[in-house]
């Protein structure tokens, strides 16, 4: 019996490694296939049990950033199964072929050939997919977000591996592969600032201006309507030009990102009305986007550095030597 089993063996050990190998592949592929899904669902069920939501798409409707973290988990879970599949594929063939008489040292200098060949053939894929692994995992454009992506600017509604779908105000959809993506503005992300130049005849009273506009922006502010969507007190940036016929105030006021516009155009109608109660006649009201050196230079704003403030020691108390009351003289 034990002399048939080895004449068996010696006889079919090569279709037996085949078949070994193929198993093998197969139940570590399916292994680690389970252990991939079963922490992309726990990182989801977490995500949604912590926010109390069932559905995806409802969590992807609601205003929390949490979404982001669903789709980037699933799309990184999805990437590492691929690749996962493509490492035991080839080890397998690799030992497959060894099996067969294959010239290894041949067939790893044929491979790097093909694998030389594709990256100057497909070397625009493979960019794409790389830019795509990195935008994701760097979480710089989620489904929803209003970007700028130097070819497109609108709303993401899909970020693949390969491409990013932009919707642009027109309706149109925008395809960009994410190798040709140089940089990513994200509008959506933070918070944002309004700024708002308000053009006033020159000989207008300059502090009467500036206190109606801030005080109707601090009204606003105030409102339970927009409290949750303006992050900081208003502030007026003061006189930023003069001309023969007029000045120009710059109103400021920081947002929550996505609430940039509706907080705009609110804020203009309540500045528009309070320039009309002192009797102003306004030229223009414009919202603006500094570029260049006047952004770098404005980004903080009026509010100043701050510093550590120097710790003041308080002077330690002495007590004073006890006085002896005098004495008129010897008491007899």
């Amino acid at each position: 019996m034990t002399n048939a089993f080895t004449q068996f063996v010696g006889t079919w050990h090569v279709a037996i490694t085949i078949v070994v190998v193929i198993l093998v592949a197969i139940g570590l592929r399916l292994f680690l296939r389970k252990v991939i899904r079963d922490l992309v669902n726990r990182v989801v069920s977490g995500v949604k049990k912590k926010q109390n939501i069932e559905d995806t798409q409802a969590l992807i409707a609601s205003p929390l950033q949490t979404a982001r973290v669903v789709q980037r988990t699933r799309t990184l879970g999805s990437v590492l199964e691929n690749v996962a599949t493509v490492v035991i594929v080839l080890v397998s063939l690799v030992i497959i072929a060894s099996q067969f008489g294959a010239n290894l040292l041949g067939l790893v200098a044929g491979a790097s050939v093909v694998a030389a060949g594709l990256a100057v053939g497909a070397q625009s894929i493979v960019r794409d997919l790389l830019s795509g692994v990195f935008m994701i995992m760097e979480d710089q454009a989620g489904v929803g977000d209003v970007v700028d992506t130097g070819h497109a600017t609108g709303v993401v509604e899909n970020v693949g591996l390969r491409v990013m779908q932009v919707r642009d105000v027109n309706g149109i959809l925008w395809f960009v592969p994410n190798g040709q993506i140089l940089r990513v503005g994200n509008m959506s992300q933070g918070w944002s600032r309004v700024l708002v130049d308000i053009t006033v005849p020159y000989d207008t009273d300059i502090d009467a201006v500036q206190e109606a506009l801030l005080t109707a922006a601090v009204t606003m502010a105030g409102e339970a309507r927009w409290k949750q969507r303006i992050v900081e007190k208003p502030e007026i940036w003061g006189l930023q030009s003069i001309t023969e016929s007029a000045m120009v105030f710059r109103l400021v006021v920081k947002t929550r990102a996505v609430e940039l516009d509706s907080v705009g155009r609110e804020l203009r109608v309540r500045l528009k009305t309070a320039v009309d109660d002192l009797g102003i006649t306004l030229p223009t009201m414009a919202m603006i986007m500094p570029a260049g050196w006047e952004n770098a230079s404005s980004i903080n704003g009026v509010r100043p550095v701050q510093t550590q403030p120097t710790p003041v020691t308080k002077p330690r108390r002495t007590r004073a030597p006890k006085q002896t009351p005098p004495t008129d003289g010897p008491v007899s």
